[in-house]
């Protein structure tokens, strides 16, 4: 059963950690911004933090996500983000990126949150799980709207 850790709780490292969600995720313009966000992520349950989805031998890597304050997203007024979900292809099929996204429900709830958002472009996946359509706003990339999905972070 695979188990979801923080990164600095990452048997191989931090360092291993940073490389393996910048790869999935960033550019080598950005490589220091997420270097820089992983390393400054809590530790703890404040905001922002980083997850790897490890198996049992708890060195490999079967997916990523995190809890941000902001997803560079326009509605800066809605907070906390679930960001960076990956599951790694082989492994996908087997509810993966669910675990990721109610581990990090889990962690806003824990710290307080009474929801939780995310932004995406993927229309009928997160629906299937309980997220539903909240509104939409622009991201820093792109001139047409995006969607953001919430979730009660209650039981």
């Amino acid at each position: 059963m695979p188990i979801i850790i923080n990164v600095h709780d990452y048997a191989l490292g931090l360092k291993a950690a940073i490389h393996y969600i910048h790869s999935k995720w960033g550019s080598p313009q950005n490589f220091n911004f997420y270097e820089d966000a992983i390393i400054h992520a809590s530790p703890t349950n404040k905001l922002p933090q980083f997850y790897l989805m490890i198996d049992d031998d708890q060195q490999t890597i079967l997916g990523c996500s995190a809890l941000l304050t902001n997803d560079l997203i326009s509605r800066q007024d809605l907070y906390p983000y679930m960001a960076c979900l990956f599951v790694e292809e082989k492994h996908r099929g087997n509810a993966l990126g669910n675990l990721l996204s109610e581990h990090a429900v889990k962690q806003a709830h824990a710290a307080g949150f009474p929801n939780i958002y995310l932004t995406t472009d993927h229309i009928g996946y997160y629906e299937k799980y309980g997220w539903s359509h909240h509104t939409n706003a622009y991201n820093t990339f792109e001139t047409t709207p995006c969607r953001i999905y919430t979730k009660p972070t209650h039981p």
